[in-house]
């Protein structure tokens, strides 16, 4: 967010970005990247049955024949490869999750998102540009709880997936891939808002917002 809550003038300035937000930031972004290339390759290039005709075919022109059945199996098992690198993504994913709770709850409070937002809502002014200010600063912090939920019910609807074979989840599996299906396109449209609201503001009015989450200094925090 580009600014922090202060009293009196200068209410909105810059902050100075935590190391641990920073590292917090890229790491999540490296994770996420890579887990919806799985999920896309997983759509398309490895996509089961749009491979079972490429074997069929490959065998054939090295003088073999198979099956359509076994030439399911064999697709299939590149697919399995690609879900449970997939997966292995999701478990770092959930680490890094729960290592931003422990951030959060080890930050100094009034760097705290939900102190932040109190001290927003708390603050009165009637000069209309500050008001905008508070109200734009309330919707973006708002919007990383958004983010947050979003990412812990893939968190959970996740690990469920990864641990189907235990007998007390299969009963909501079904459920929980239905959900994590469902979740997934909250988080699509939240990197891509969360993308383009970035670059407007590095271009025009809070010019240090990329340049503030790479390196120390008093730029925007995250």
């Amino acid at each position: 967010m580009p600014y922090s809550i202060q009293t009196g003038p200068g209410f909105f300035k810059k902050q100075k970005n935590a190391l641990s937000i920073r590292i917090w930031h890229w790491l999540t972004f490296i994770g996420i990247t890579a887990s919806l290339t799985t999920v896309l390759l997983g759509s398309t290039m490895f996509k089961t049955k749009n491979n079972i005709s490429t074997v069929m075919d490959g065998i054939s022109e090295k003088g073999g024949s198979v099956t359509a059945d076994q030439a399911r199996s064999v697709a299939h098992a590149y697919s399995d490869k690609l879900w449970n690198t997939h997966k292995i993504i999701g478990f770092v994913l959930c680490f890094l999750l729960l290592s931003r709770i422990i951030i959060e709850i080890y930050q100094q409070k009034n760097e705290r998102i939900a102190v932040r937002i109190k001290n927003a809502l708390n603050f009165h002014t009637t000069r209309q540009n500050e008001i905008l200010e508070r109200n734009h600063y309330i919707l973006v912090k708002r919007g990383y709880l958004v983010f947050y939920f979003l990412f812990l019910m893939m968190a959970l609807t996740g690990l469920v997936l990864a641990f189907e074979d235990v007998e007390l989840l299969k009963p909501i599996h079904k459920t929980a891939n239905s959900l994590h299906s469902f979740f997934q396109y909250g988080i699509y449209a939240y990197i891509l808002v969360h993308i383009i609201g970035v670059i407007r503001a590095d271009m025009y009015k809070h010019r240090g917002i990329v340049s503030g989450m790479i390196h120390d200094g008093n730029e925007w925090e995250k």
